[in-house]
Protein backbone atom coordinates (compact mmCIF):
# COMPACT_ATOMS: atom_id res chain seq x y z
CA UNK A 1 0.00 0.00 0.00
CA UNK A 2 1.05 3.75 -0.72
CA UNK A 3 2.32 5.55 1.93
CA UNK A 4 1.34 9.55 1.21
CA UNK A 5 3.39 12.39 2.18
CA UNK A 6 0.66 13.02 4.98
CA UNK A 7 0.50 9.94 6.50
CA UNK A 8 4.35 10.22 7.13
CA UNK A 9 4.45 12.87 8.44
CA UNK A 10 1.31 12.61 10.82
CA UNK A 11 2.97 9.41 11.86
CA UNK A 12 6.37 11.56 12.94
CA UNK A 13 3.76 13.98 14.77
CA UNK A 14 2.23 11.34 16.66
CA UNK A 15 5.44 9.26 17.66
CA UNK A 16 7.05 13.09 18.78
CA UNK A 17 4.00 13.15 20.72
CA UNK A 18 4.25 9.94 22.64
CA UNK A 19 7.68 9.63 23.19
CA UNK A 20 7.01 12.59 25.87
CA UNK A 21 6.46 9.95 27.97
CA UNK A 22 4.39 12.11 30.15
CA UNK A 23 0.96 10.43 30.09
CA UNK A 24 0.41 6.82 29.01
CA UNK A 25 0.82 6.15 25.31
CA UNK A 26 -2.86 5.70 24.56
CA UNK A 27 -3.58 9.03 26.06
CA UNK A 28 -1.16 10.41 24.16
CA UNK A 29 -2.55 9.51 21.46
CA UNK A 30 -5.89 10.55 22.05
CA UNK A 31 -4.48 13.77 22.97
CA UNK A 32 -2.93 13.99 18.96
CA UNK A 33 -6.16 12.68 17.51
CA UNK A 34 -8.28 15.41 19.36
CA UNK A 35 -5.47 18.19 18.31
CA UNK A 36 -5.98 16.96 14.20
CA UNK A 37 -9.54 16.36 13.91
CA UNK A 38 -9.02 15.79 10.25
CA UNK A 39 -7.54 12.51 10.08
CA UNK A 40 -10.04 9.98 9.05
CA UNK A 41 -10.59 5.97 10.91
CA UNK A 42 -8.39 4.78 8.27
CA UNK A 43 -5.54 6.77 9.31
CA UNK A 44 -5.72 7.33 12.70
CA UNK A 45 -5.34 3.22 12.49
CA UNK A 46 -2.30 3.35 10.63
CA UNK A 47 -0.67 6.05 12.81
CA UNK A 48 -1.94 3.87 15.87
CA UNK A 49 -0.12 0.80 15.11
CA UNK A 50 2.87 2.52 14.41
CA UNK A 51 3.30 4.36 16.88
CA UNK A 52 2.62 1.16 19.17
CA UNK A 53 5.18 -0.50 16.82
CA UNK A 54 7.58 1.86 17.54
CA UNK A 55 7.34 1.59 21.23
CA UNK A 56 7.60 -1.50 20.99
CA UNK A 57 10.68 -1.98 19.27
CA UNK A 58 12.18 1.78 19.77
CA UNK A 59 15.39 0.56 21.58
CA UNK A 60 16.85 -1.21 18.59
CA UNK A 61 15.28 0.77 15.92
CA UNK A 62 17.31 4.09 17.39
CA UNK A 63 20.24 1.75 17.91
CA UNK A 64 20.14 1.13 13.71
CA UNK A 65 18.57 4.41 13.16
CA UNK A 66 21.29 6.62 14.95
CA UNK A 67 18.71 8.83 15.83
CA UNK A 68 15.85 9.29 18.07
CA UNK A 69 14.50 12.25 15.03
CA UNK A 70 10.43 11.21 14.95
CA UNK A 71 10.62 10.93 11.43
CA UNK A 72 13.28 8.98 10.65
CA UNK A 73 12.03 6.94 13.21
CA UNK A 74 8.55 6.90 11.40
CA UNK A 75 10.38 5.51 8.28
CA UNK A 76 12.45 3.09 10.29
CA UNK A 77 9.39 1.61 11.83
CA UNK A 78 7.36 1.15 8.41
CA UNK A 79 10.10 -0.25 6.84
CA UNK A 80 11.80 -2.80 9.74
CA UNK A 81 8.62 -3.67 11.48
CA UNK A 82 5.82 -3.13 8.75
CA UNK A 83 7.72 -4.50 5.59
CA UNK A 84 6.86 -1.43 3.60
CA UNK A 85 9.27 -1.47 0.63
CA UNK A 86 10.84 1.67 -1.00
CA UNK A 87 8.17 1.70 -3.97
CA UNK A 88 5.45 1.80 -1.04
CA UNK A 89 6.94 4.72 0.44
CA UNK A 90 8.71 6.63 -2.57
CA UNK A 91 5.55 9.61 -2.99
CA UNK A 92 6.01 10.55 0.82
CA UNK A 93 10.41 10.61 0.93
CA UNK A 94 12.44 13.50 0.60
CA UNK A 95 15.70 13.19 -0.62
CA UNK A 96 17.26 13.00 2.97
CA UNK A 97 15.00 10.47 3.47
CA UNK A 98 15.92 8.58 1.04
CA UNK A 99 19.70 8.66 1.83
CA UNK A 100 18.72 7.83 5.49
CA UNK A 101 16.75 5.03 4.61
CA UNK A 102 19.82 3.76 2.37
CA UNK A 103 21.83 3.91 5.29
CA UNK A 104 19.54 2.33 7.49
CA UNK A 105 18.85 -0.58 5.68
CA UNK A 106 22.31 -1.30 4.96
CA UNK A 107 22.33 -1.66 9.03
CA UNK A 108 19.32 -3.74 9.48
CA UNK A 109 21.92 -6.90 10.67
CA UNK A 110 24.40 -5.19 12.69
CA UNK A 111 25.17 -6.96 16.08
CA UNK A 112 23.22 -5.29 19.27
CA UNK A 113 23.92 -5.68 22.94
CA UNK A 114 21.47 -8.51 24.05
CA UNK A 115 19.33 -5.59 26.03
CA UNK A 116 19.21 -3.77 23.33
CA UNK A 117 18.14 -6.01 20.51
CA UNK A 118 15.29 -7.45 23.02
CA UNK A 119 14.33 -3.86 23.50
CA UNK A 120 14.04 -3.43 27.26
CA UNK A 121 16.40 -0.90 29.37
CA UNK A 122 19.14 -2.69 30.30
CA UNK A 123 18.29 -2.33 34.18
CA UNK A 124 15.00 -3.80 33.50
CA UNK A 125 17.11 -6.88 31.42
CA UNK A 126 19.70 -7.43 34.23
CA UNK A 127 16.68 -7.79 37.15
CA UNK A 128 14.89 -10.31 34.67
CA UNK A 129 18.14 -12.13 34.16
CA UNK A 130 18.49 -12.87 37.71
CA UNK A 131 15.06 -13.61 38.29
CA UNK A 132 14.86 -16.30 35.91
CA UNK A 133 18.08 -17.02 33.98
CA UNK A 134 18.76 -16.35 30.41
CA UNK A 135 16.77 -19.11 28.54
CA UNK A 136 13.35 -17.25 30.19
CA UNK A 137 14.41 -13.61 30.29
CA UNK A 138 14.85 -14.13 26.09
CA UNK A 139 11.36 -16.13 25.85
CA UNK A 140 9.59 -13.73 27.98
CA UNK A 141 11.48 -10.47 26.13
CA UNK A 142 10.58 -12.05 22.82
CA UNK A 143 7.15 -12.76 23.91
CA UNK A 144 7.06 -8.99 24.68
CA UNK A 145 7.18 -7.65 21.17
CA UNK A 146 4.27 -9.13 20.17
CA UNK A 147 1.14 -7.25 19.98
CA UNK A 148 -1.56 -8.56 22.50
CA UNK A 149 -4.39 -10.75 21.75
CA UNK A 150 -7.78 -9.56 22.25
CA UNK A 151 -9.64 -11.37 24.88
CA UNK A 152 -13.26 -11.18 26.13
CA UNK A 153 -15.07 -12.07 29.30
CA UNK A 154 -18.40 -13.23 29.34
CA UNK A 155 -21.21 -12.08 31.75
CA UNK A 156 -22.40 -15.78 33.26
CA UNK A 157 -25.64 -13.67 34.47
CA UNK A 158 -26.60 -12.62 31.06
CA UNK A 159 -25.31 -15.33 28.81
CA UNK A 160 -23.05 -18.06 28.37
CA UNK A 161 -19.48 -18.40 26.91
CA UNK A 162 -21.18 -20.60 23.87
CA UNK A 163 -24.05 -18.17 23.14
CA UNK A 164 -21.42 -15.21 22.81
CA UNK A 165 -18.98 -17.60 20.58
CA UNK A 166 -22.12 -18.52 18.36
CA UNK A 167 -23.19 -14.76 18.19
CA UNK A 168 -19.23 -13.80 17.49
CA UNK A 169 -19.07 -16.26 14.41
CA UNK A 170 -22.20 -15.29 12.99
CA UNK A 171 -21.07 -11.77 12.98
CA UNK A 172 -17.59 -12.92 10.77
CA UNK A 173 -14.94 -13.03 14.09
CA UNK A 174 -12.84 -15.48 14.34
CA UNK A 175 -13.55 -16.13 18.52
CA UNK A 176 -12.51 -19.10 19.84
CA UNK A 177 -12.41 -20.03 23.84
CA UNK A 178 -9.13 -19.25 26.04
CA UNK A 179 -7.66 -21.83 27.14
CA UNK A 180 -7.62 -21.56 30.63
CA UNK A 181 -10.89 -19.49 31.95
CA UNK A 182 -13.85 -20.83 31.47
CA UNK A 183 -15.70 -17.12 30.59
CA UNK A 184 -12.98 -16.32 28.67
CA UNK A 185 -13.15 -15.52 24.86
CA UNK A 186 -9.82 -14.82 22.25
CA UNK A 187 -10.45 -13.08 19.11
CA UNK A 188 -8.32 -13.81 16.25
CA UNK A 189 -6.92 -10.21 14.13
CA UNK A 190 -7.45 -6.69 14.55
CA UNK A 191 -11.01 -7.09 15.81
CA UNK A 192 -12.98 -3.82 16.00
CA UNK A 193 -15.73 -4.69 18.17
CA UNK A 194 -16.17 -1.49 20.13
CA UNK A 195 -19.90 -0.85 18.80
CA UNK A 196 -21.15 -4.76 19.25
CA UNK A 197 -24.25 -4.55 20.66
CA UNK A 198 -23.02 -7.48 23.17
CA UNK A 199 -20.31 -5.61 24.61
CA UNK A 200 -23.08 -2.34 24.91
CA UNK A 201 -25.47 -4.23 26.77
CA UNK A 202 -22.99 -6.01 29.24
CA UNK A 203 -23.13 -9.37 27.86
CA UNK A 204 -19.53 -9.46 27.30
CA UNK A 205 -16.34 -6.67 28.47
CA UNK A 206 -12.72 -6.55 27.54
CA UNK A 207 -10.79 -8.20 29.77
CA UNK A 208 -7.38 -10.34 29.21
CA UNK A 209 -7.49 -14.32 30.34
CA UNK A 210 -4.87 -13.24 33.09
CA UNK A 211 -7.41 -10.94 34.57
CA UNK A 212 -9.94 -13.03 34.84
CA UNK A 213 -7.92 -15.62 36.23
CA UNK A 214 -7.34 -14.03 39.31
CA UNK A 215 -11.05 -13.50 40.00
CA UNK A 216 -11.19 -17.33 40.36
CA UNK A 217 -7.95 -17.49 42.67
CA UNK A 218 -10.63 -15.33 44.90
CA UNK A 219 -13.05 -18.07 44.81
CA UNK A 220 -15.66 -15.93 46.43
CA UNK A 221 -18.82 -17.71 47.57
CA UNK A 222 -22.40 -16.32 46.60
CA UNK A 223 -23.47 -14.83 50.23
CA UNK A 224 -19.84 -13.46 50.82
CA UNK A 225 -18.97 -9.96 51.95
CA UNK A 226 -15.93 -9.17 49.83
CA UNK A 227 -14.12 -5.96 49.06
CA UNK A 228 -11.70 -5.30 45.91
CA UNK A 229 -9.80 -3.06 46.95
CA UNK A 230 -8.01 -1.61 44.49
CA UNK A 231 -10.30 -1.29 42.19
CA UNK A 232 -9.87 0.99 39.39
CA UNK A 233 -11.89 1.27 36.68
CA UNK A 234 -13.42 -2.52 37.93
CA UNK A 235 -12.82 -5.29 35.69
CA UNK A 236 -11.82 -7.54 37.79
CA UNK A 237 -14.51 -6.31 40.16
CA UNK A 238 -17.14 -6.95 37.74
CA UNK A 239 -16.21 -10.84 37.07
CA UNK A 240 -15.92 -10.96 41.15
CA UNK A 241 -19.95 -9.79 41.04
CA UNK A 242 -21.21 -12.57 38.41
CA UNK A 243 -19.04 -14.89 40.08
CA UNK A 244 -21.14 -14.15 43.03
CA UNK A 245 -24.10 -14.51 40.84
CA UNK A 246 -25.41 -10.65 41.98
CA UNK A 247 -25.62 -12.01 46.05
CA UNK A 248 -23.61 -11.09 48.69
CA UNK A 249 -22.12 -7.98 48.96
CA UNK A 250 -19.10 -6.02 47.11
CA UNK A 251 -17.48 -3.15 47.97
CA UNK A 252 -15.66 -1.68 44.78
CA UNK A 253 -13.25 0.49 46.82
CA UNK A 254 -10.22 3.14 45.14
CA UNK A 255 -8.47 6.36 46.00
CA UNK A 256 -9.93 7.93 42.67
CA UNK A 257 -13.15 8.83 42.14
CA UNK A 258 -11.94 9.00 38.47
CA UNK A 259 -11.40 5.45 38.25
CA UNK A 260 -14.13 4.50 40.01
CA UNK A 261 -16.34 6.48 37.76
CA UNK A 262 -15.29 4.41 34.61
CA UNK A 263 -17.19 1.55 36.76
CA UNK A 264 -20.48 3.21 36.90
CA UNK A 265 -21.69 2.61 32.85
CA UNK A 266 -20.00 -0.47 33.24
CA UNK A 267 -21.54 -1.80 36.36
CA UNK A 268 -24.89 -0.32 34.88
CA UNK A 269 -24.76 -2.56 31.73
CA UNK A 270 -23.67 -5.61 33.78
CA UNK A 271 -26.90 -5.98 35.77
CA UNK A 272 -25.32 -6.75 39.04
CA UNK A 273 -26.57 -5.45 41.91
CA UNK A 274 -24.48 -6.64 44.78
CA UNK A 275 -21.68 -4.03 43.60
CA UNK A 276 -20.94 -0.65 46.19
CA UNK A 277 -18.28 1.68 44.61
CA UNK A 278 -16.84 3.44 47.49
CA UNK A 279 -14.01 6.15 47.43
CA UNK A 280 -11.22 5.82 50.02
CA UNK A 281 -9.11 9.40 51.28
CA UNK A 282 -6.52 6.45 51.75
CA UNK A 283 -5.68 2.92 52.79
CA UNK A 284 -6.57 4.04 56.31
CA UNK A 285 -9.97 5.85 55.30
CA UNK A 286 -12.59 5.11 58.12
CA UNK A 287 -14.68 3.29 55.48
CA UNK A 288 -11.65 0.79 56.16
CA UNK A 289 -12.02 0.90 59.61
CA UNK A 290 -15.85 0.42 59.78
CA UNK A 291 -15.32 -3.32 58.13
CA UNK A 292 -12.33 -4.15 60.00
CA UNK A 293 -12.75 -7.77 60.50
CA UNK A 294 -15.93 -8.07 59.21
CA UNK A 295 -14.95 -9.27 55.57
CA UNK A 296 -14.71 -12.99 53.85
CA UNK A 297 -12.62 -12.22 50.93
CA UNK A 298 -10.31 -9.07 49.99
CA UNK A 299 -8.75 -8.76 46.36
CA UNK A 300 -5.67 -6.50 46.74
CA UNK A 301 -4.68 -5.60 42.91
CA UNK A 302 -1.86 -3.62 43.86
CA UNK A 303 -0.45 -0.49 42.17
CA UNK A 304 2.81 -1.87 40.29
CA UNK A 305 5.00 -1.39 37.29
CA UNK A 306 2.67 -3.33 34.82
CA UNK A 307 5.02 -5.27 33.21
CA UNK A 308 3.20 -7.95 32.75
CA UNK A 309 1.17 -5.89 30.30
CA UNK A 310 4.04 -5.10 28.02
CA UNK A 311 2.53 -6.03 24.73
CA UNK A 312 -0.36 -4.05 25.40
CA UNK A 313 1.61 -0.93 27.43
CA UNK A 314 4.90 -1.20 25.80
CA UNK A 315 5.66 2.26 26.80
CA UNK A 316 5.62 1.14 30.65
CA UNK A 317 9.22 0.26 29.78
CA UNK A 318 10.44 3.32 29.03
CA UNK A 319 8.05 5.74 31.30
CA UNK A 320 9.55 3.24 34.47
CA UNK A 321 12.57 3.92 36.28
CA UNK A 322 14.28 1.38 38.24
CA UNK A 323 13.67 3.64 41.00
CA UNK A 324 10.31 2.91 40.41
CA UNK A 325 10.07 -0.37 41.62
CA UNK A 326 11.15 0.24 45.54
CA UNK A 327 9.13 3.23 45.86
CA UNK A 328 5.73 1.29 44.35
CA UNK A 329 6.81 -1.91 46.60
CA UNK A 330 6.77 0.82 50.30
CA UNK A 331 3.44 1.46 48.60
CA UNK A 332 2.39 -2.26 47.89
CA UNK A 333 3.60 -3.13 51.15
CA UNK A 334 1.53 -0.47 52.76
CA UNK A 335 -1.83 -1.16 51.21
CA UNK A 336 -1.29 -5.09 51.77
CA UNK A 337 -0.92 -4.80 55.65
CA UNK A 338 -4.00 -1.98 55.73
CA UNK A 339 -6.51 -4.43 53.57
CA UNK A 340 -5.67 -7.56 55.79
CA UNK A 341 -7.67 -5.82 58.66
CA UNK A 342 -10.67 -6.09 56.59
CA UNK A 343 -10.16 -10.06 57.02
CA UNK A 344 -12.45 -12.35 59.29
CA UNK A 345 -10.48 -14.86 60.69
CA UNK A 346 -11.01 -17.84 58.42
CA UNK A 347 -11.21 -15.32 55.57
CA UNK A 348 -8.87 -14.56 52.35
CA UNK A 349 -6.78 -12.01 51.11
CA UNK A 350 -5.34 -12.23 47.74
CA UNK A 351 -2.38 -10.29 46.95
CA UNK A 352 -2.19 -9.38 42.89
CA UNK A 353 -0.20 -7.56 40.55
CA UNK A 354 0.35 -7.47 36.60
CA UNK A 355 3.93 -7.75 37.21
CA UNK A 356 6.69 -10.02 37.03
CA UNK A 357 9.41 -8.62 38.96
CA UNK A 358 9.62 -10.57 42.54
CA UNK A 359 10.28 -7.41 43.91
CA UNK A 360 6.41 -6.70 43.25
CA UNK A 361 5.88 -10.12 44.44
CA UNK A 362 7.07 -12.68 46.31
CA UNK A 363 9.00 -10.29 48.18
CA UNK A 364 5.75 -8.38 49.12
CA UNK A 365 4.33 -11.74 50.25
CA UNK A 366 7.35 -12.91 52.19
CA UNK A 367 7.71 -9.63 53.94
CA UNK A 368 3.91 -9.60 54.87
CA UNK A 369 3.55 -12.97 56.18
CA UNK A 370 6.82 -12.05 58.35
CA UNK A 371 4.72 -9.21 59.81
CA UNK A 372 1.59 -10.99 59.95
CA UNK A 373 1.60 -14.13 61.98
CA UNK A 374 -2.04 -14.58 61.62
CA UNK A 375 -2.05 -15.01 57.63
CA UNK A 376 -0.67 -18.34 56.51
CA UNK A 377 -0.30 -19.28 52.61
CA UNK A 378 -2.93 -20.55 50.74
CA UNK A 379 -2.99 -22.71 47.71
CA UNK A 380 -3.87 -20.73 44.13
CA UNK A 381 -3.90 -24.05 42.47
CA UNK A 382 -6.31 -26.22 44.30
CA UNK A 383 -8.76 -23.03 43.89
CA UNK A 384 -8.70 -23.22 39.78
CA UNK A 385 -8.67 -26.69 40.42
CA UNK A 386 -11.87 -26.76 42.26
CA UNK A 387 -13.44 -24.62 39.47
CA UNK A 388 -12.24 -27.02 37.08
CA UNK A 389 -9.07 -24.84 35.31
CA UNK A 390 -6.14 -27.27 34.21
CA UNK A 391 -3.36 -24.90 35.04
CA UNK A 392 -1.20 -25.08 37.85
CA UNK A 393 1.63 -22.80 38.56
CA UNK A 394 1.96 -23.89 42.37
CA UNK A 395 0.77 -22.00 45.17
CA UNK A 396 1.03 -18.78 43.86
CA UNK A 397 -0.56 -18.06 40.00
CA UNK A 398 2.61 -16.97 37.76
CA UNK A 399 1.50 -16.15 34.45
CA UNK A 400 3.38 -15.15 31.93
CA UNK A 401 2.45 -14.19 28.19
CA UNK A 402 5.53 -16.60 26.69
CA UNK A 403 4.05 -19.54 28.41
CA UNK A 404 0.60 -19.08 28.75
CA UNK A 405 -0.17 -16.45 26.51
CA UNK A 406 -1.78 -13.71 28.49
CA UNK A 407 -0.63 -10.86 30.32
CA UNK A 408 1.82 -11.52 33.37
CA UNK A 409 -0.01 -11.61 36.22
CA UNK A 410 0.98 -12.91 40.12
CA UNK A 411 -1.17 -13.67 42.95
CA UNK A 412 -0.97 -15.48 46.18
CA UNK A 413 -3.78 -16.65 48.72
CA UNK A 414 -2.94 -15.69 51.98
CA UNK A 415 -5.58 -16.69 54.28
CA UNK A 416 -6.60 -15.56 58.26
CA UNK A 417 -6.27 -18.49 60.96
CA UNK A 418 -7.03 -16.00 63.92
Amino acid sequence: MTIRANQLAALASAIERVRRFDVPADNGLRSFFRAHPEMGQHDRAFVAEGVFALLRRMRSLEALAATAEPRKLAIAVLVREQGRSLRDLEPALRSADEAFLREFKSRLHDPLPPAVAHDLPDWLWDRLGHAYGETERVALARAWLAPAPFDLRVNAVKTTRDAALAALGEDGFAATPTPYSPLGIRVAGRANLAQHPWLADGRLEVQDEGSQLVGYVMAPKRSDMVVDFCAGAGGKTLLLGALMRSQGRLYAFDVAQKRLSNLTPRLKRSGLSNVHPQVLTSERDTKVKRLAGKIDRVLVDAPCTGFGTLRRNPDLKWRQAESSVAELAAKQASILAAAATLVKPGGRLVYATCSVLPDENEAIVAQFLAGHPGFAPGNAAADLARANIALDTGPTLQLFPHRHGCDGFFAAVLERSR
